[in-house]
């Protein structure tokens, strides 16, 4: 089975590498990656330091200026292959070592979208931000009660999704919002949905950490579209 990674990157030099090499450490029975790295318009060494290690990934898109996380993700859904997406952020703050748990589902009950939860009994999970967490919690709560599901933490970097689930021509979003839109639309369209615990290491924001609780505004406004409007 292949997995197509996607790896949005803006201006991470410092951590590319090493999660890199962290994501080729895995190797799991019965599964291929393919490595895509989209470079968002970096202005930093971040390219650089890529085109120095090819081995480390499939193919790199590089747009030609930033232009935001859901437009980097939507140019590696277009270039992707594999059955399954995986959504793979560049800043170290989630562990390429619980792609096991992530896989498991599919492999053993051939499931449709694959949650990494941090809320329900992972290994490790670093404190952070308090109204971060209400806003998940809140984002998380509005989701269920419109689609009649049960997830924990569907604002996760960690979602695993059958490709034939997405269409990235389809995609009118290209803010923090569009994981809300891409999960609104696969919910109506598969039938089997699983989460697992996963750790977190969350950066702070002098360590570079670019959501704000705010976005949580634009995720909220889209779950509600996305169940009225979206068909």
């Amino acid at each position: 089975m292949l997995i197509s990674i996607l790896i949005p990157v803006y201006n991470e030099s410092a951590s590319i590498i090493k999660l890199l090499n962290k994501v080729n450490a895995q190797h799991i029975d019965d599964i291929t990656f393919e490595i895509i790295i989209i470079d968002d318009g970096s202005i930093d060494e971040t390219l650089l330091v890529l085109q120095q290690h090819p081995e480390l990934y499939s193919k790199i898109i590089q747009l030609s200026h930033n232009k935001g996380k859901g437009a980097a993700i939507k140019e590696g859904l277009k270039a992707s292959k594999g059955e399954y997406i995986l959504f793979q952020d560049a800043d170290l703050e989630y562990d390429p070592d619980d792609y096991s748990l992530l896989f498991y589902p599919i492999l053993k009950f051939s499931a449709d979208i694959v949650y990494g939860s941090r809320f329900i009994a992972p290994q490790c999970t670093r404190v952070h931000y308090y109204w971060h967490k209400i806003g998940n919690r809140l984002i998380t709560f509005l989701f269920n009660i419109l689609n009649n599901t049960t997830f924990t933490d569907i604002y996760s970097c960690y979602l695993v999704i059958r490709r034939s689930l997405i269409d990235a021509e389809q995609l009118k979003t290209e803010g923090w919002e569009q994981q809300a839109e891409i999960l609104s639309k696969a919910v109506r369209k598969g039938k089997v949905f699983y989460e697992v615990p996963i750790s977190y290491h969350g950066r702070t924001y002098e360590d570079g950490k670019k959501i704000k609780a705010y976005h949580s505004i634009a995720v909220l406004l889209m779950i509600i579209r996305a169940r009225l409007f979206f068909h």
